[in-house]
């Protein structure tokens, strides 16, 4: 398994910082996430990433309104290996992306159960932990679902965020304990409860935190890992 910081784009400042940021720090590998961005701005960051040390992005996360050519300038200019998408059922899947279907991953989320007939068609699973963590906490049933399918399909790439202690309301007055927001370590202890076998090589960061935090986050992360079998044994699983 392999863990990437990431340039993520809720905000326009937030990712050009993280842009200066990955290259005063010299890296060479992050994962992606324009999802926040449209055509345009997209463009800019495109434009921001060609003059940094990024010289590989491995994992993107597609939006629904990006061309094929944008999978294309990926792969070939920064040998991308996977990208990951909602369930069409939430957003449309352009049909020319089907070029890449066998490295796309369809990505649990809170809206709906993972469903076997589309992962089908594609690469496998984006397992995001925190919406899985969330589900187990406020919503059984679709927990359920999503780990009988996660034992049907592989997990090709994954997201990692933070569980809080305390639930927020979304949007639609919704209970939610994840977060893009990680405030202390000790809000992805939750990681230790899911099997090896849930990571991939491409878990990626997808925190609004400095990279500089997110490094410090994937540190801790793999001690996690390194500790997981005592923790195993502590909590009887």
């Amino acid at each position: 398994m392999k863990f990437f910081p990431a340039i993520t784009t809720i905000t326009k400042a937030n990712w050009r910082d993280k842009v200066d940021e990955v290259d005063r720090l010299g890296l060479e590998e992050v994962a992606l996430f324009p999802t926040c961005l449209n055509a345009e701005q997209r463009k800019d960051l495109y434009t921001a990433i060609e003059h940094t040390s990024i010289k590989h992005v491995p994992f993107i996360h597609l939006r629904s309104d990006m061309e094929l050519w944008e999978l294309d300038h990926f792969v070939k200019k920064y040998d991308t290996q996977i990208f990951n998408v909602h369930s069409a059922r939430e957003y449309p899947i352009n049909k020319d992306w089907l070029k890449y279907k066998q490295i796309i991953c369809i990505e649990n989320t809170q809206r709906s159960p993972l469903d076997p007939e589309e992962i089908k068609n594609f690469g496998g699973i984006c397992l995001d932990f925190s919406h899985l963590e969330n589900d187990r906490l406020v919503d059984k049933d679709k927990f359920a679902a999503d780990t009988k399918c996660l034992a049907s399909f592989p997990v090709r790439c994954n997201h990692i965020s933070a569980i809080k202690t305390k639930f927020s309301l979304d949007e639609n007055e919704k209970l939610h304990y994840d977060s893009h927001m990680l405030k202390k370590q000790s809000e992805l202890d939750y990681l230790k409860r899911y099997p090896l076998e849930y990571f991939s090589d491409f878990c990626a960061m997808e925190l609004e935190n400095k990279i500089s935090d997110q490094l410090i986050a994937i540190d801790y992360i793999n001690e996690l890992i390194k500790n997981r079998d005592d923790f195993i044994k502590s909590m009887g699983f």
